[in-house]
């Protein structure tokens, strides 16, 4: 801030400074803006920081960010309105995406950058002359199990898990959580509700507990042999495969893991994605930045950093815990994102009806 000496301050002068002062600050403050993006994220991973601090170094674009859940970023930005300073939403899953799509929290954008690298069914339809939101990364939904009390041909789809011969063996998180919503979304695509609404019935019926925990803590159930067999979404397991601890490293020994439905529609994954915010004040920052997200750069720090799987087109990876899983490749459903959002709801209403907690 520029100070004048209070005796220099006599008024003609002090006019003129304030025009000049007028003039300079509203220069300052769109030199600000042009070098700045605030962003909302749901990505509260330690790792991510080398993302965000080689972006600003790149570009001089200087980031302030918002960490919440992905429901806490939607209501936020529902409450702000027009008002909102949010130029950036990442979340991390797929129905909040589609949510914040529907409820008109984001702009669409056109980028022939991000349309060459995210294949089609990892982003919004095209609306409005641009795409609302690209998915930037990936978690598979797998199964691993206890090979001393399952065998492999009893979990190597997600509609056997149902089946009476697992009989007290499954351990799952709560049904409503967004995870398991998702793929309940995609189980009701692709079985149609009615058979979706028993193959649930199913599940409650063998869980060897009730849902109870995180992944990780379904992950430790299967290790003991508590259950036979879990739930997990691939970066969990990832993080204990890389894990140093020798705990970590006894537990991984104890289980394996199975990509299910290879053979038919793939194996289910959710989508962490990002959009411009429909008020967003540095929307060219904003659209550069996820161009840099869907960067080879970016996309290897997803996979290295984070345990997941990258999404953009021809990227490669070294991560030896995803390498060590599938050989580094696997065959994944492709689904409309939008037709799994639209499914949840129905989802939760089935879970209501079996008792799925």
């Amino acid at each position: 801030m520029v100070m004048l000496h209070p005796f220099y301050c006599v008024k003609h002068h002090l006019l003129a400074f304030s025009v000049l002062l007028s003039i300079f600050g509203c220069h300052l403050v769109s030199h600000a803006q042009d070098k700045a993006l605030n962003i909302y994220s749901a990505r509260h991973y330690p790792t991510d920081e080398a993302l965000y601090s080689d972006f600003t170094k790149s570009t001089g674009i200087q980031i302030n960010r918002v960490d919440a859940d992905d429901a806490g970023i939607l209501a936020r930005l529902k409450a702000e309105g027009s008002s909102s300073p949010a130029d950036v939403i990442l979340l991390v899953d797929a129905a909040r995406l589609w949510r914040g799509e529907i409820d008109g929290l984001f702009q669409p954008i056109q980028s022939k950058v991000l349309e060459a690298a995210i294949p089609p069914q990892l982003r919004a339809k095209p609306s409005d002359g641009g795409i609302a939101w690209f998915g930037l990364s990936t978690r598979a939904r797998v199964v691993v199990y206890n090979p001393s009390k399952v065998k492999k041909e009893a979990v190597d789809t997600y509609e056997k898990l149902a089946d009476p011969v697992n009989k007290g063996k499954l351990c799952v998180r709560s049904g409503s959580h967004p995870y398991n919503l998702s793929l309940f979304g995609s189980m009701t695509e692709h079985l149609g509700p009615a058979k979706t609404e028993i193959w649930l019935k199913g599940l409650v019926s063998n869980m060897a507990r009730s849902p109870k925990g995180g992944d990780t803590d379904q992950i430790k159930g299967v290790a003991s042999g508590e259950c036979g067999m879990a739930l997990t979404n691939t970066y969990y397991l990832a993080r204990l495969m890389r894990s140093e601890s020798a705990d970590d490293k006894v537990l991984v020994a104890k289980i394996t893991v199975v990509f299910p439905n290879q053979s038919t529609t793939g194996t289910h994954v959710n989508v962490a994605g990002g959009a411009v915010a429909r008020y967003a004040k540095n929307k060219n920052n904003a659209v550069l930045f996820l161009e840099y997200l869907a960067s080879p750069a970016a996309q290897n720090h997803f996979a290295n950093g984070n345990n997941e799987w990258p999404v953009s087109k021809g990227v490669r990876f070294d991560n030896p815990a995803l390498q060590a899983m599938t050989g580094g490749t696997f065959k994944s459903e492709v689904l409309p994102i939008s037709a799994v959002g639209v499914n949840q709801i129905k989802a939760q209403q089935m879970l209501d009806r079996v008792g799925f907690r």
